[in-house]
């Protein structure tokens, strides 16, 4: 009876452990580069209004150092174009953030993300009749881009008189 007891029991024992093993409902997900990069933006965002500009300048370099990687293998993804202008644009390169950003246009014409960075950096190189041209793509999209390149819009124009 023992023999039996010491049996069930290794039983018991042994059939829970192998159950538990690969029973993990949620298996851990594995972060690719781009949703890496977009966490080191949302840093850099971060340390930017803080006024901590080194160390958001670090964020941007290693957002887009992922970035590059992301459009490797996986080329011309408006989302990576979008974040691949931005991040190049707040490191100072408007010449190649511009071009990203019409890279990614030319694959989706009324992405919302891009049409208001495209604005922002028009804006910034004091072409607002090209970021009015944006403005207007996002007029319809009933989204916070259009108004927040709205409001940068009518900053440079109350600015200047």
């Amino acid at each position: 009876m023992l023999k039996n007891f010491y049996i069930i029991l290794f039983l018991l024992l042994f059939t829970a452990h192998s159950f538990s093993a690969g029973s993990d409902p949620k298996p851990a997900k594995v972060k690719t580069d781009y949703s890496k990069a977009v966490d080191s933006i949302k840093f850099a965002k971060k340390y930017e209004k803080k006024g901590k500009l080194e160390k958001a300048k670090k964020r941007y370099e290693k957002a887009q150092k992922l970035l590059l990687k992301s459009n490797k293998e996986k080329p011309n993804q408006p989302d990576t174009l979008n974040y691949l202008g931005f991040t190049t644009r707040k490191l100072g390169d408007y010449e190649n953030g511009e071009k990203y950003y019409l890279m990614g246009l030319k694959i989706d014409p009324n992405h919302t993300g891009i049409n208001e960075y495209l604005g922002e950096l028009y804006v910034t190189t004091n072409r607002l009749a090209l970021a009015k041209e944006r403005l207007k793509v996002l007029e319809s999209c009933n989204c916070e881009e259009y108004s927040e390149l709205k409001d940068i819009i009518d900053g440079v124009k109350e600015s200047k008189y």
